[in-house]
């Protein structure tokens, strides 16, 4: 599976284009990315794909030295289960 990487944005494509797994994270300022959506075609779900998402969000926030809000339900519960993935999370 190839993971494409755009500025605030992780997304996986079918062989017709279309984007069948997703994770936005828009700039919020301050350092400060809004993780506001992560979407898995029903294709795919199953195959943590999502964590595999958040995983790729999670690496190219950290290495940008940016934090994290998280929003969307799928990231606030992946945070809740990945403790040693909180040092992005941006303090209130």
């Amino acid at each position: 599976m190839d993971f494409v990487h755009e500025a605030n944005r992780v997304y996986v494509e079918d062989e017709a284009g279309a984007v069948i797994a997703e994770i936005t994270f828009p700039d919020m300022g301050g350092g400060r990315v809004e993780i506001n959506h992560t979407f898995v075609s029903p294709v795919l779900r199953g195959g943590g794909v999502a964590a595999m998402l958040m995983d790729h969000a999670y690496d190219e926030i950290k290495s940008s030295g940016r934090t994290a809000v998280p929003t969307c339900s799928y990231s606030v519960s992946w945070f809740e289960k990945h403790e040693d993935k909180r040092d992005i999370l941006a303090e209130d």
